[in-house]
């Protein structure tokens, strides 16, 4: 990892990630994921929590769950889904420091992304996060509006792929980096020592 993508990253110490499509597969055609049997944790995800963990970073999710306002699962479905999420990164040495969900609706509240309600909850609930000293690494255009507004850096998973549509090309433009997977991120720029300065 060269000096200068490490540097850019170095006072981080508060990682935000989207869910959906950067720590499990997003599924296609706008469906939910609605079980723990559906939920397929993305390559290198749990590695690449467990190096933040290792360097003193806390890892916060943020993340839309309309489908708890459509009633295709409830706040038990998706609380038992998470518990199982966190076991199952708790046997790779990783963990989350804390989840954030909106379970609402569309034009319902300020917490759905790109609205920033869920990032004003974290910074309420970890007192030294500020903009500043966090990143957002996400897989939507949502997700780095939301950063954006705040002043937050914005990182864009891409999945490895070119943008198909007009949201995708306009947050890989706006986003400050994009990567192809959080392991990929987590291996350029925010190496294991990064954050000790080790």
């Amino acid at each position: 990892m060269s000096e200068n993508r490490a540097a850019e990253f170095s006072d981080i110490e508060y990682v935000f990630l989207d869910r959906d499509g950067v720590l499990n597969r997003n599924p296609s055609d706008g469906r939910f994921v609605t079980r723990w049997e559906e939920f397929q944790l993305l390559p290198g995800v749990a590695e690449a929590i467990a190096a933040l963990n290792q360097s003193g970073r806390k890892v916060i999710v943020v993340t839309n769950q309309r489908g708890v306002a459509l009633g295709l699962f409830s706040h038990d479905d998706l609380n038992r889904l998470h518990d199982r999420l966190r076991e199952r990164l708790a046997a790779r040495g990783a963990h989350l420091d804390a989840i954030y969900v909106c379970p609402h609706d569309i034009g319902q509240c300020n917490c759905r992304k790109p609205l920033t309600g869920l990032f004003e909850q974290a910074f309420a609930d970890f007192p030294l996060a500020i903009p500043g000293n966090s990143v957002m690494i996400g897989d939507s255009l949502c997700d780095i509006e939301a950063s954006n507004r705040l002043g937050m850096r914005s990182v864009l998973v891409t999945g490895g792929s070119e943008p198909v549509t007009a949201e995708a090309s306009r947050a890989r433009e706006i986003a400050q980096k994009s990567v192809a997977s959080l392991a990929a991120f987590v291996d350029k720029y925010l190496g294991k020592n990064t954050a000790t300065g080790t």
